[in-house]
């Protein structure tokens, strides 16, 4: 106990005896990789006492050493401090997401002086980039979107439009989507056209040549079968109202054709006609 508190005691002398004026720096690492913080170029066996006050997104915390093994831990969420083969003291952060953005204070006390440095640690996350081709009305819009990075996005076009609009939406998680609008020309060929996009955690540009979205064109081939089945129907109701007709009317007409009796044409008797001409010649005989 008597050992920890003179470590204390030479803490607050060091501290007041030498200059706290802070070194600041800002360090800028990618979402996911492994981080080493590094406060001094003294090693384990020159230090005294190292002190690292963390101020990130939703706590503050500490990490400290002392070579008296009175070790300090508030963060509880990874971080490690830890030494290089060569003795260097350093601060490892594993597999660093946005909770460990923020400004991490250190202070390391040695025989003979002390640093104190002020990092101001930040994150880069690369986009999710979509782009496709969009109509509203009569025009054709080419539409390109880099989503959930940080920092934002820049959004250019390889060819001149109408109007071009960007607008960036901040999420809740920090991280920032960026979206551009560009309305084609007529009769502008949307396969020449291609949307370039910059991002910090890029060597290079990426580009992007817009489609037409699924989900219109789903829709459009929807509304096109829907159409073709109804023309179809109406066609086979056509087609068999007619045949229906037409078997009516041939039906009507043998109808007719049965109830109408054929007349046969008048013969005369014969047999009664000539007995009654012989009867009046032999009537006017006996009167002649």
């Amino acid at each position: 106990m008597r050992s920890t508190m003179w470590i204390y005691i030479m803490v607050v002398f060091f501290s007041k005896s030498w200059s706290l004026e802070s070194v600041n720096r800002k360090q800028v690492f990618n979402l996911g990789s492994s981080v080493n913080l590094t406060c001094s170029s003294r090693t384990w066996k020159d230090t005294l006492y190292v002190i690292w006050n963390l101020d990130l997104k939703h706590k503050t915390c500490r990490i400290s050493y002392c070579n008296e093994g009175e070790n300090v831990d508030t963060c509880n969420d990874g971080k490690l401090l830890q030494n290089t083969t060569a003795g260097q003291s350093y601060l490892h952060i594993p597999n660093i997401s946005a909770d460990d953005v923020g400004l991490y204070w250190c202070e390391s006390v040695y025989v003979g002086g002390n640093d104190n440095y002020k990092i101001n640690v930040t994150i880069t996350v690369p986009p999710t980039l979509s782009a496709w081709l969009e109509r509203r009305g009569n025009e054709m819009l080419a539409m390109c979107r880099a989503e959930g990075g940080y920092p934002a996005a820049n959004i250019s076009w390889s060819l001149t439009g109408n109007s071009e609009s960007v607008k960036t939406l901040p999420g809740s998680d920090g991280f920032v989507t960026v979206e551009s609008e560009l309305e084609l020309l007529e009769g502008m060929n949307p396969e020449n056209l291609s949307c370039i996009v910059r991002h910090q955690s890029w060597d290079q540009e990426r580009s992007l040549v817009p489609q037409p979205r699924e989900g219109q064109d789903s829709a459009r081939e929807y509304k096109l079968w829907i159409f073709l089945l109804v023309i179809g129907v109406l066609f086979v109701l056509l087609a068999a109202f007619i045949v229906l007709v037409l078997k009516k009317v041939k039906l009507s007409r043998r109808c007719q054709h049965v109830d109408t009796p054929n007349k046969s044409p008048t013969i005369e008797d014969v047999e009664e006609v000539e007995p009654y001409a012989s009867y009046v010649q032999r009537v006017n005989s006996i009167y002649n």
